[in-house]
């Protein structure tokens, strides 16, 4: 277990670059100055399909990597290659110890924890929602809010949502605001996170099949209930492909993990 004495220098020099120069990316990765790579939770999530994630010699990993790896059953094998590669050449995009991300079971399949949110434009569509998920008996539901229809800011909720699944808290997200697009915004902006704004069935599946997203946002002022059901219905049955698919997601994490300079070079 890492103790907090070795994980402070590496915050520390983190904040220091981030104060130093607001709204930009670090300029070095702490995990590269001090010799080590930092191994977080989004990562551990990141292999559970493989069911193995491979890190380096001296790797730091941090008690919640470690806590959502053993929940998950994924094994961290110490010694490994997986990280320190660099891009393949001008403008390529290289996910850092994998070329792709494997194909994975639908989310009804996979079951357990699903957290779902709502501002207060979208609080009687999830509330029914919730009520389809519970028949479903399926999933656990974790409940974000809002928990009335008094007014709340969607960003809030959407990181409450977005939180529980970046942190392997939760399985599988579903967000309602008045159009879904802020929710997802939103949501986005957190490690591990694919969120995806869906108006119909076609839209939802896809969404999985292609691009494997963990968290469904949705408008309540463009979806009634039926329609609303029925795209979540199609979300939670369809299996993320892989193949080429996985190839093109494998970029898309590894935008996220170049931009963070979190184990690798940016």
């Amino acid at each position: 277990m890492i103790s907090n004495e070795n994980l402070r220098p590496i915050v520390r020099e983190l904040l220091t670059d981030i104060i130093a120069n607001p709204g930009a990316a670090p300029s070095a990765a702490p995990s590269r100055s001090h010799g080590s790579v930092l191994i977080n939770s989004a990562e551990v999530m990141e292999a559970r399909a493989a069911g193995v994630l491979e890190v380096a010699k001296g790797a730091i990993i941090t008690p919640l990597a470690r806590d959502t790896a053993e929940r998950f059953g994924v094994k961290i094998v110490v010694g490994g290659q997986a990280q320190a590669q660099t891009p393949r050449g001008p403008g390529s995009i290289h996910a850092a110890g994998a070329d792709s991300v494997a194909r994975s079971p639908s989310p009804y399949d996979i079951g357990g924890v699903i957290a779902i949110g709502a501002d207060h434009g979208g609080f009687a569509l999830k509330e029914r929602l919730i009520g389809f998920l519970k028949q479903k008996n399926r999933f656990q539901v974790l409940d974000h809010g809002a928990y009335s229809k008094d007014s709340v800011d969607y960003p809030d909720l959407a990181a409450a949502v977005a939180k529980s699944v970046a942190l392997g808290e939760a399985a599988f997200g579903i967000l309602v605001d008045g159009a879904g697009i802020g929710s997802c915004m939103a949501a986005n902006k957190f490690p591990g996170v694919l969120a995806a704004n869906c108006h119909s069935e076609a839209t939802a599946r896809n969404s999985r099949e292609h691009n494997g997203a963990n968290v469904l946002c949705l408008g309540s002022g463009h979806l009634d209930t039926n329609a609303a059901t029925a795209v979540l219905d199609a979300w939670l049955s369809t299996a993320f492909g892989g193949g080429r698919h996985g190839r093109r997601v494998a970029k898309i994490k590894a935008i996220e993990k170049n931009f963070m300079h979190l184990g690798g070079q940016a």
